[in-house]
């Protein structure tokens, strides 16, 4: 149950998204909210003249292809039919580009920015498309000594450094489960990427009888962590609470096989190559880097162009959508078979996140002083807080302590500060469609673990789940996950079709997290689709 300041904020400026001040100590107010952000001083909004015309309509001549969304799928399906050679237009409703992985002035402070949805990026590195860019190395990414952190009460902590010995030799004696479980999984990280970020349908390629090894290693870890029946072979509060943490990042009651799934994806990451870093100047260099590949092959992005009906595309060869499902049922649904268009039009959405954006005049005061030199910190306190806080969210409640994620990207860039202020990006789990702004409940959850907290804080927006949609609609109340997580669904979302790509209207792909892999800013669900529409649509070679 949500405590009632939580309920009924106390300061009429702290309710439904808008700026607030709560430091104690400062006087500094903050500026009003424009509605949806904008482009951070100094940065172009997009990386060529020309990469998008807002407010236009685009051409009524046909194209070979038209993608609806220019989040980090859309732009990976339009690179990637643009590397092929086809003509391309991008249509996106909000006037910045981006989707979940853009970084806006909220003027909350001046020259403060803030990454809107996604903010630490383990994707940003493992994601075979990217590497197929070679974005990581095109990127400036800043890896943290510890990729996340667990406080607990009454001062202690357990980290997950990126050395998996320095994380096993702070365990104790879950260290050498630790170190059993996740050395393996990181030295083969590719074929775990391969297993799990893979499109759910098909053996990955290129696997071998080495592959096969880590897939059972993989699937023991996830066994032994994802359900009550086998017990985990790690018994300490703080190894339990670290590896639950993760765990609750599929925002879906505890414990969970497709949440243990996650943990265990995630952890490995966490141990190999960048770890969980942050971009340096924000989650929009990602969309930049995509942008400036599309620009160059010829491909064109329209915003401020929402899409609702037939009449508001172009004529094309092929269509790909990075929306929900809903929305191609709403637009195609006339050209799909009947029990698709059931399917698409009821799909099912998951528990939600509700967003606090924080400006804060110094680093956090953490209880316990290694949490600072994580990128992510997991707010939740012990496996069972977690556990019963995430079951609460899973019946319809808000938890009174919920998990909160919480990221200080200018503890790694320096750059993101400004006038002594920086931006703090966390997130608490709520039940789907809450209207409660969370600011005072996450300020709350983070004093907890930083007593003192509240006194850094110059300013902070709440967003309640309800409203997370108005800055990207496939947010649909509050669900960040693309639908809801379950064992099942991971294999069989959004339908259990061999390609779960193919809507049934011909030419017409669903390319969004919606589809596999699932969440993550990693471009896979756009890759994929778009190598689809290649062969079917177009005759091309599916090349990677």
């Amino acid at each position: 149950m949500t405590s009632p300041s939580a309920d009924r904020p106390d300061r009429p400026d702290r309710d439904r998204g808008h700026p607030a001040r709560h430091g104690a100590r400062r006087g500094r107010r903050a500026a009003a909210l424009p509605p949806a952000g904008r482009a951070p001083a100094g940065r172009p909004p997009v990386p060529a003249p020309g990469a998008r015309v807002a407010g236009a309509r685009p051409a009524a001549r046909e194209v070979d292809a038209v993608v609806v969304g220019a989040g980090p799928n859309g732009l990976a399906a339009a690179v990637t039919l643009a590397r092929a050679g086809l003509e391309v237009v991008v249509l996106e409703a909000q006037d910045t580009v981006g989707g979940g992985s853009r970084t806006l002035d909220l003027g909350l402070a001046p020259g403060v920015v803030h990454d809107i949805c996604s903010a630490v990026h383990p994707m940003a590195w493992a994601s075979p498309f990217f590497r197929s860019l070679d974005l990581p190395g095109r990127l400036d990414l800043l890896t943290p000594t510890a990729s996340f952190a667990q406080p607990l009460d009454g001062g202690r902590a357990a980290i997950a450094y990126r050395d998996l010995d320095r994380t096993a030799d702070g365990l104790g004696a879950d260290g050498a489960a630790w170190r059993a479980t996740f050395g393996p999984l990181a030295e083969r990280w590719e074929d775990v990427v391969a297993l799990a970020l893979g499109d759910h349908r098909s053996v990955p390629a290129g696997a071998t009888p080495r592959s096969a090894v880590t897939a059972a290693r993989f699937a023991l870890a996830v066994l032994r962590n994802g359900q009550s029946v086998v017990p985990s072979t790690l018994r300490t509060e703080e190894g339990a609470a670290l590896l639950t943490g993760v765990a609750g990042h599929a925002i879906t009651p505890l414990p969970s096989l497709a949440a243990a799934g996650t943990a265990v994806l995630l952890t490995t990451l966490a141990h190999a190559g960048h770890g969980w870093p942050v971009v340096r100047g924000g989650s929009q260099a990602i969309v930049d880097a995509l942008l400036a590949d599309l620009v160059r092959l010829g491909g064109r992005v329209v915003t401020g162009h929402p899409v609702a009906r037939r009449a508001d595309l172009p004529p094309a060869r092929a269509y790909l959508f990075d929306t929900g499902p809903r929305l191609v049922a709403q637009v195609f649904g006339d050209a799909m078979p009947p029990h698709l268009v059931r399917a698409y039009a009821g799909f099912r959405y998951g528990n939600a996140a509700a967003k606090v954006d924080l400006v804060v005049d110094g680093p956090i005061p953490w209880a316990h002083p290694e949490v600072h030199r994580a990128g992510t910190v997991h707010l939740g306190g012990s496996r069972d807080q977690v556990v019963a806080a995430e079951r609460a969210v899973g019946r319809g409640r808000h938890a009174e302590q919920p998990l909160t994620l919480l990221s200080d990207p200018a503890a790694l860039d320096h750059g993101r500060v400004s006038r002594g202020v920086r931006p703090v990006w966390a997130y608490a789990h709520v039940p789907a469609g809450s209207d409660v702004d969370p600011t005072e409940t996450v300020i709350r959850q983070v004093e907890r673990f930083a007593p003192g907290f509240r006194d850094t804080v110059v300013a902070a927006r709440g967003i309640p789940a309800a409203r997370l949609a108005e800055h990207d609609a496939n947010l649909v109340g509050g669900d960040i996950s693309g639908g809801a997580i379950s064992l099942v669904g991971m294999f069989t979302r959004p339908t259990p079709r061999l390609d779960p790509f193919a809507t049934g209207a011909p030419g017409v792909y669903l390319c969004s997290a919606s589809a596999p892999p699932g969440p993550g800013v990693h471009g896979l669900s756009g890759w994929y689709a778009a190598r689809r529409a290649l062969r079917q649509v177009f005759g091309r070679p599916d090349t990677p």
